[in-house]
């Protein structure tokens, strides 16, 4: 993949975005488009337009253009972009129209359904000059930063694994999926892997599988290896569906180097131990730069500001596309390999 070249928008005026997709996750987007003193929201469409007009209300936005066609709002109120907050099955149709009518995305994860559809949208981000990203909100998080930082004190990192366990009965969508934990929620952790260690995914072996207990239909549990650059051995085991003691959200972690060994909960502090000789520094999440903000999904506002900071300097944000394709192509090899049972090639 080529690095991210996309136009710049001028600095004396408000960025316009558009929300579409007005369920769950476009209500959490939206405050944090109002809160921006360099956004302004400009319209919500939703297939069911009514949904978005009940949205904006609820925020007291009863003037706010809302409707069911995405190419109407961009062609009557001119965004600078669009944050994606369909369903997956809807990011390629949503993303592409946008960026055609050089509108720039802002995408909730993952990018696309399939690595074909995500290739295309990257081209698609190429050829109109737009800014695309995928938000990665966990990047962001002051627990995960912190825990990069420590594992950088390590050397080159040999080892790193990662577990998530919750007994999830959320979204009924996860119960329409083959293997809901790889299609939703994995994406998530092989991102972080991403982030913390500076590596890139070579291949993987993945076994996902049912649980005889669960209340999924599809397999909701897996575990993973991945090869990755500089000979880092990555791997991940979860369920959404393990009864007692879960980890955080953002899993539980631990890393080796030759310096030593560091360890992060997902919520506190991380811990490293050195080993004999070594100093090595167990950082501390910074504070909070948006404590007035009552926030669920930490990292959003801050993934927003990078993302404004992008199109206002041309600087890629995390998640651009060109780099966030990489860990879209850990999960549809991680499902590959599970259909078929063998290693399987990483592949963007």
């Amino acid at each position: 993949m080529t690095s991210a070249t996309f136009a710049t928008v001028e600095a004396d005026r408000p960025l316009r975005a558009v929300i579409a997709g007005a369920g769950f996750i476009g209500g959490q987007w939206a405050p944090e488009l109002l809160a921006h003193p360099g956004v302004e929201l400009a319209g919500w469409v939703d297939v069911a337009p009514e949904r978005a007009r009940a949205a904006a209300h609820a925020l007291g936005l009863d003037d706010l253009p809302t409707g069911a066609s995405l190419t109407s709002l961009l062609d009557g109120e001119e965004p600078d972009f669009v944050v994606n907050c369909t369903v997956p099955q809807a990011h390629y149709e949503v993303t592409v129209t946008a960026l055609r009518r050089g509108v720039s995305v802002l995408s909730e994860k993952p990018m696309a359904v399939t690595l074909d559809e995500a290739r295309s949208m990257v081209r698609a981000a190429d050829e109109s000059r737009r800014l695309f990203a995928v938000s990665q909100n966990r990047r962001h998080q002051r627990g995960l930063v912190a825990y990069r930082r420590t594992v950088a004190e390590l050397g080159p990192v040999g080892l790193m694994t990662s577990e998530f366990f919750i007994p999830y009965r959320g979204a009924a969508f996860l119960s329409t999926l083959e293997h809901p934990l790889l299609q939703d929620m994995a994406i998530h952790l092989f991102d972080a892997a991403r982030a913390v260690s500076g590596a890139d995914p070579v291949s993987v072996y993945c076994e996902s599988f049912r649980p005889a207990w669960t209340w999924y239909p599809g397999a909701c549990s897996a575990t993973a290896i991945f090869e990755m650059t500089g000979g880092l051995r990555y791997t991940f085991t979860g369920s959404w569906s393990a009864p007692g003691l879960p980890t955080s959200w953002t899993g539980s972690w631990r890393a080796t180097g030759p310096r030593g060994t560091a360890l992060w909960d997902g919520d506190g502090d991380p811990v490293a131990e050195p080993a004999k000789g070594e100093v090595v520094r167990a950082c501390k999440q910074e504070d909070d730069p948006y404590p007035e903000r009552p926030r669920r999904f930490g990292g959003l506002a801050e993934g927003l500001e990078e993302f404004v900071t992008g199109l206002r300097t041309g600087r890629a944000p995390q998640g651009e596309c060109h780099d966030n394709i990489r860990s879209l192509a850990m999960v549809t090899a991680a499902l590959e390999s599970a259909r078929t049972g063998m290693r399987t090639p990483v592949m963007t």
